[in-house]
């Protein structure tokens, strides 16, 4: 195997030499970085990137946790992260926590080991308190999920302003008995916490009290939406409009409505959340909340980008813009 001493041999120069050049030192002169690399070419060398990277002495690896890579939100959002990384020079390892906290754990600690320069965190399930202690070994970035009152910096959307404009929406239509849809409790720094306020904020200024039997927590997928429309089916009071948190649960939602002889949105208007490609393949189109899902990608590896550069201060927090699609489930 060619080594570095061979490489040295052939140029003529110092093993020191030869790593400096490797290295990017600023004060080598041009004729000495191309004998180095005319013998690298020779030799076929190539300098070894993990090894490099465990001295710390390059960045190139970007690391994106997401909970679920089939949700075709973080295919997308995944898909704009990786385009801007490879544009700033950065390669990107995607890891998938299934919303699991062991897992998220792990992920992060390829931070401590340097397996990779930093991580866009696209979901969040441990307190940032289990969190905190990693970015010490490397700058994390929130992506779409975060925690409040943290040091670490966030690309985000007005969550609060996308549910209570689709209930807005619900409320408008007439509805007064609507079921809801979020992937978390009611916590005071949950999952889905902003998502939760803006539902409770519409019901509050309309005057409707929450009934608890038409909330459904922890769906995710088009299986969810199913279980959730079963369990409507079997109320004696139903809800009559419902608004969930991705247009994924919307889909089951509305499948297993129609599939039990429903009428949407006569007997059941439907709310999404994202604006994924599904909400105009259903029948009808799917009322949704749109995220900007490539601008928050852009905005996420690119503060990152930031972070990882040397003597490097966190960028400051991102608010991207949310807006109402009005189509024919409502």
């Amino acid at each position: 195997m060619v080594t570095i001493s061979d490489v040295a041999k052939r140029s003529g120069l110092s093993k020191s030499t030869v790593s400096r050049v490797i290295n990017n030192h600023p004060y080598i002169s041009k004729e000495k970085r191309e004998l180095v690399q005319k013998a690298m070419d020779e030799l076929g060398y190539y300098p070894n990137p993990s090894a490099r990277r465990l001295r710390g002495q390059l960045k190139s690896t970007m690391g994106v946790i997401v909970p679920r890579i089939v949700n075709p939100f973080f295919s997308y959002l995944v898909d704009a992260i990786e385009q801007t990384a490879y544009q700033n020079n950065y390669q990107l390892l995607i890891f998938q926590s299934n919303e699991n906290k062991e897992k998220e754990l792990s992920f992060l600690n390829l931070l401590k080991t340097r397996q990779v320069d930093g991580i866009i965190m696209t979901s969040v399930e441990n307190n940032f308190e289990v969190i905190e202690p990693y970015t010490k070994y490397g700058p994390i970035l929130f992506c779409n999920e975060y925690l409040t009152n943290t040091s670490v910096p966030k690309v985000k959307l007005d969550q609060s302003i996308g549910s209570y404009t689709g209930m807005k929406h619900l409320i408008d239509r007439g509805h007064t008995k609507i079921g809801y849809c979020t992937g978390g409790l009611f916590a005071e720094d949950g999952k889905d916490k902003d998502r939760n306020q803006g539902y409770q904020k519409a019901l509050d200024e309309a005057g409707i009290p929450v009934n608890t039997n038409w909330i459904f927590i922890n769906q995710h997928t088009i299986e969810d939406g199913k279980e959730v429309m079963k369990q409507i089916l079997s109320m004696d009071d139903r809800p009559t409009a419902i608004f969930t948190g991705s247009d994924e649960i919307a889909a089951g939602v509305m499948i297993e409505a129609k599939d039990q002889g429903l009428t949407v949105p006569d007997d059941i208007a439907i709310v999404g959340f994202d604006d994924q490609p599904i909400a105009e393949m259903l029948d009808p189109k799917l009322t949704t909340i749109r995220q900007p899902i490539s601008l928050m990608g852009e905005k996420a590896a690119e503060g990152l980008a930031l972070m990882m550069q040397e003597n490097a201060v966190n960028p400051k927090d991102v608010d991207l813009p949310v807006e109402l699609i009005i189509r024919g489930s409502t």
